[in-house]
């Protein structure tokens, strides 16, 4: 059984979404392990031994590739373990697969940091600075429209097959509406959005670990999360 270390955030879900893809149970085939980001669960010894920079998620697989158990962590680099594991959702063919990675680096470098930015400073900075909520809400509308310009060609964000690419890029823009986005500008993207999110593996991952999830941070999980225990020498 492959232990999944989580939360139900964008980077959680998308490890939840592909093993429910890949025909993995929750609780028959992988685990769910909270890591409560809100009350220091990731600064733990034990979760910093599987994940040395303090992120979620992180997995351990009993049968790793030479049949010994491995630790990964990073979101990306978990998707493609799972992609080579279960020959899915990555094209075997060289252009095809290269045409894949590079929407997932889209997302690892730049829609995921830039929309955790937006996130930040719309919903949860202690001080509203116009500066930086105008700088973000505007490279997300910027990043949405690279999106629909895709997408206006293809069915699925790399191309006419469901990939990495979507399930990694999905779990971010499901909170659109607090990111400063109508949905409506952009109609491909539209299209796209509301098709992934019918899908039964989504919707079960996108599930996964929400009902420990509060709907707003307290002051220690700010503190936690965005002051200074996130700096400390561990």
């Amino acid at each position: 059984m492959i232990d999944v270390y989580s939360w139900a955030t964008p980077n959680g879900h998308k490890v939840h979404i592909m093993l429910e893809e890949c025909g993995y149970q929750l609780d028959r085939d992988w685990r769910a392990i909270p890591i409560d980001i809100g009350k220091g669960d990731q600064f733990t010894p034990a979760f910093l031994k599987i994940s040395p920079n303090n992120k979620i998620p992180a997995i351990t697989d009993p049968n790793g590739p030479d049949g010994k158990p491995i630790h990964l962590f990073e979101s990306g680099a978990i998707l493609l373990y799972l992609a080579a594991k279960t020959g899915r959702f990555l094209p075997s063919s060289t252009r095809a697969k290269y045409e894949v990675l590079q929407w997932l680096m889209f997302q690892m470098g730049g829609f995921g940091p830039m929309l955790g930015q937006n996130h930040h400073f719309r919903l949860y900075a202690p001080q509203k600075i116009d500066y930086a909520i105008e700088r973000y809400t505007n490279e997300a509308k910027r990043l949405y429209g690279v999106l629909d310009r895709q997408l206006a060609t293809n069915r699925y964000i790399a191309g006419n097959q469901y990939t990495i690419a979507d399930i990694a890029i999905f779990p971010w823009t499901n909170r659109w509406e607090k990111q400063g986005i109508d949905i409506t500008e952009f109609p491909h993207f539209k299209r796209w959005f509301e098709s992934i999110g019918q899908r039964p593996a989504v919707k079960r991952g996108m599930q996964v670990l929400t009902d420990l999830r509060k709907p707003s941070f307290d002051a220690t999980a700010n503190e936690l999360l965005f002051g200074a225990s996130q700096y400390k020498k561990r």
